[in-house]
């Protein structure tokens, strides 16, 4: 544990540089902004609309995207990472930091964004309540999947902030609303399936909760297993 603290403080002073922090935090504020207009303005959206439209499919998987691939990629291109392999650290003990941190700062920027969007729009309500503590919850499981997969991602591709664009843009975005089979392979729709079943109402027909958590822990699952293996790898490389 001693080790995975210290590479968790390496990998949060590489992560909060100024203009990273600046910009995510201007992210998780727009639903909140938002939800302060609308209710300035005496508007009366259904909180979990808002929460779907503005968290769910866009600041969550953005800010995911966002400190993921920066969390382990950007220790790739300036060379860091290597430098932790050749200490003969456990190569597990690497990328779970990277994934905790990711994991994190995800839930900690989305999770008070969408508990302040919530309450300014549904005004303290017992609905408003329920829908914001279910998407609260679902979005802290469902960012920690997509955190821990463009982690695993960016070991992968130098692309990697690109391809997870394509992915939830295109993918999430477009394919999963037109093939219902699609949405097996979506950690957006395994997110909106844990939050109907907390109690919050999500467009279309969701996910079970069973499956749900089920592709949520095949992602967490696969991307750990998938980085250690490509870890070991590249240690072989760099070692040639």
């Amino acid at each position: 544990m001693t080790i995975i603290s210290t590479l968790v403080g390496v990998t949060l002073r590489g992560l909060l540089s100024r203009r990273r922090i600046i910009l995510l935090v201007l992210l998780a504020a727009i639903p909140v902004l938002i939800a302060l207009l609308v209710r300035l303005s005496g508007g009366q959206p259904l909180p979990d609309r808002v929460l779907d439209t503005l968290v769910v499919r866009a600041v969550m998987p953005l800010t995911a995207l966002i400190l993921g691939t920066a969390a382990l990629g950007s220790e790739i291109e300036d060379g860091t990472a290597v430098f932790q392999m050749v200490k003969q650290i456990p190569l597990w003990q690497i990328l779970v930091s990277k994934m905790l941190v990711a994991a994190g700062l995800t839930a900690l920027l989305v999770v008070p964004s969408i508990v302040l969007t919530g309450v300014l729009i549904g005004r303290a309500t017992t609905d408003a309540l329920t829908t914001t503590t279910a998407f609260a919850v679902a979005c802290l499981i469902g960012g920690t999947a997509y955190s821990v997969a463009f982690v695993t991602l960016s070991l992968y591709t130098s692309r990697a902030l690109l391809v997870g664009l394509g992915y939830t843009l295109i993918w999430e975005g477009v394919l999963s609303g037109l093939l219902e089979g699609t949405k097996f392979l979506s950690i957006r729709q395994a997110t909106l399936g844990i939050a109907a079943a907390l109690g919050a109402k999500v467009p279309g027909t969701p996910l079970t909760l069973q499956v749900s958590v089920l592709v949520v822990t095949v992602v967490i699952v696969g991307a750990f297993v998938l980085g250690t293996w490509k870890l070991a790898r590249f240690e072989i490389r760099a070692g040639d």
